[in-house]
């Protein structure tokens, strides 16, 4: 084992009031990508950190940015972190109020789909100083575009999940924010995967940044996965047929990858035996805590739901994860199945893959190293494709989903 694994918080040049919250908290050991990311951010290093989320990443890239902050007496608004979506905005913004319990150093998050108060209270968070803003693009932009936003002393700018930003199309938006900050500045780049696209973003607004990679999680082996090769009209048909006579799945969770098919889904699984609801970035956060409270209470049985939900999010005790259609990459495809088989109970993950996203399950498993079984499809559905990418040996002593 690595010796780093072992190191303890208190082994960091950190202020002793960062200590003494981290000690609050319950925290003691630090992770791998704290071990390499903190001294490197310390000494005000730019940083480049290949990480997935569940790493520990936050804390990697927070505490160094509050550490400055507190023993050089900053004031005003001096840290920015721009983030995918709003439940990332939000927690980020909850462990950073944490860390800053003894520390006098305020926190907001920005992010879009509030109110009119909301709104203001951004603005006012905007336009007096608070020392972070913790915001999706957009919604920063909005206030950018106002003017009343001050900017003018960020020193420390923290891209995290910067590939799924990019994949969700907010590369100008990022470039927009960048230009009405201070060229000179640190700046802490967080991506679950490094394509070329990050590759060239981290060339233009990195300055000689430290490298830092840390290998992706495997799925859980309590998680039995499996694969249907399916054409994309019998996937509703497979599901309804898979869970309409299994009643000890009580928690199901459907995953799509775009929000435009999450209602159809949901039509073609209703049924009147229990309840199917969705749930998807487009809902109002009230709307989207009350499903997500009736799910948690075995109120619903299925949730279709898109990638809001596969980060960060705790949902304990799902039976059964559907993939709809196959994740993006590997990371993704590691939180979504990661839903089931928590703390070591058993999980089933099935994922649905049409012609056209073999190649990139193929790709899933190269990373992963791991060859999912291939599941038959029941007679009355028909065959499915054919596997048309390269054929790999197959995982040995599993069994079928359904016998």
């Amino acid at each position: 084992m690595d010796i780093l694994q072992s190191m303890k918080f208190e082994e960091f040049d950190l202020a002793p009031e960062i200590i003494e919250a981290i000690s609050y908290m319950g925290f003691e050991t630090a992770s791998p990508i704290q071990e390499k990311a903190i001294p490197a951010a310390i000494k005000g290093k730019d940083v480049l950190a290949v990480a997935q989320t569940g790493t520990g990443k936050t804390a990697a890239f927070t505490l160094p940015v509050l550490h400055n902050i507190l023993q050089n007496k900053i004031t005003g608004t001096s840290t920015l972190i721009i983030t995918p979506t709003r439940e990332i905005a939000l927690q980020i913004d909850r462990q950073i109020q944490g860390f800053s319990y003894f520390l006098g150093i305020n926190s907001l998050a920005i992010y879009g789909g509030g109110d009119a108060d909301e709104w203001e209270q951004q603005k006012k968070a905007l336009r007096d100083g608070v020392e972070v803003i913790v915001a999706t693009p957009g919604k920063l932009l909005s206030h950018l575009g106002m003017n009343y936003a001050k900017t003018d002393k960020i020193q420390h700018l923290i891209l995290d999940e910067a590939d799924r930003m990019l994949d969700m199309g907010f590369l100008d938006d990022i470039k927009r924010i960048i230009s009405k900050i201070p060229k000179k500045r640190q700046t802490l780049m967080f991506s679950a995967t490094m394509p070329p696209k990050i590759e060239g973003l981290a060339k233009q607004i990195l300055n000689e940044p430290e490298f830092i990679s840390i290998a992706i999680s495997k799925p859980a082996e309590s998680v039995f996965q499996g694969v249907y090769l399916t054409y994309e009209n019998q996937k509703t048909p497979l599901i309804n047929h898979l869970i309409s006579d299994q009643e000890e799945y009580k928690s199901i969770l459907v995953f799509t990858s775009t929000k435009k098919k999450v209602n159809d889904i949901v039509r073609g699984l209703r049924n009147k035996n229990y309840r199917v609801e969705a749930i998807s970035s487009d809902f109002e956060q009230s709307k989207r805590e009350e499903i997500m409270t009736e799910f948690r209470a075995n109120k619903i049985r299925v949730l279709v739901a898109t990638d809001v939900i596969s980060r960060g999010v705790d949902i304990p005790q799902i039976d059964l994860v559907f993939n709809y259609d196959a994740p993006g990459n590997a990371e993704e495809y590691v939180h979504r199945i990661g839903r089931t088989g928590r703390a070591g109970a058993e999980g089933v993950a099935l994922t649905l893959i049409n012609e056209l996203d073999m190649e990139k399950f193929d790709a899933i498993e190269k990373l992963i190293e791991k060859k999912v079984y291939r599941a038959q499809m029941p007679d009355f559905i028909g065959e499915g494709p054919k596997w048309k990418v390269k054929v790999r040996r197959a995982t040995k002593g599993k069994k079928p989903f359904r016998k």
